[in-house]
């Protein structure tokens, strides 16, 4: 699709504020889409879209009992009631003392609860919260679980892990649930993703990638993108791996 065919479209993206999410930002304003982000952290002043400070909804999405009013707040800066994409991004992955794995031994119930807060009931939630919205144009919500949800991994601790596995599990549930309604809903799966934020050690697990590389925030991107344009319209309830062939 060009940028003419794009221009007029909305994103709701959560998580923006660095990796993948700032990859997504980037990849949705060159084609044209107006993005409306939303992180824990105030926007960034380095960030190279002007009108990302309007476009900034700053919450926790660990508080639930915030979200109808932050609903709110994403739905009354949408044109037309019309809203194209929501990708739910945001992501927390709690560490042990000195950036160690928490397994289910060591995992406090409070760290259980706040991850699947945010990994897990945030995505369902706006979903449902902006259904309709959804319905007028038509969109895609696309879900980022992780190669954790179907192994254990050596650096992503137990309720992370869970978590996206639940919301695979989810993503078929969506799918199944807003498809009626015209609203495709679809996830995708990174592996290991050369960001800012890597765990000690990941480059060691290159040479289990069958691509022998770690993957970037831009090829991820990427696929966000097709799974929210009518380049995928008739995908629905599916998973992307994004991961080298790791899964395999």
């Amino acid at each position: 699709m060009s940028v003419t065919e794009n221009s007029g479209r909305t994103l709701i993206l959560t998580g923006a504020s660095r990796g993948i999410g700032h990859a997504t930002v980037k990849r949705f304003s060159s084609a044209g889409w107006r993005v409306i982000t939303c992180s824990r952290q105030p926007f960034p002043e380095n960030c190279p879209w002007a009108e990302g400070p309007e476009d900034h909804v700053q919450v926790d999405l660990a508080d639930v009992a915030s979200l109808p009013q932050v609903i709110e707040d994403m739905r009354s800066r949408l044109v037309d009631g019309r809203l194209d994409a929501l990708v739910n991004n945001a992501g927390i992955s709690p560490k042990g003392e000195g950036g160690s794995r928490l397994g289910t031994i060591e995992t406090e119930y409070e760290t259980w609860d706040t991850v699947f807060r945010v990994n897990f009931f945030a995505p369902v939630l706006l979903a449902r919260g902006l259904m309709q919205e959804l319905r007028t144009a038509q969109g895609a919500v696309v879900n980022v679980t992780s190669i954790a949800g179907v192994r254990v991994h050596p650096f992503a601790g137990s309720a992370y892990a869970t978590s996206k596995a639940a919301l695979a599990a989810l993503t078929r549930e969506m799918a199944a649930d807003f498809g009626p309604l015209g609203i495709r809903v679809n996830a995708i799966s990174p592996g290991e993703i050369e960001t800012a934020i890597l765990s000690p050690g990941t480059e060691k697990l290159v040479d289990q990638i069958p691509l022998r590389r770690l993957g970037s925030p831009d090829e991820v991107a990427k696929a966000i993108y097709f799974l929210c344009t009518d380049d995928s319209s008739y995908i629905s309830g599916a998973e992307l791996h994004i991961n080298g062939g790791q899964h395999v």
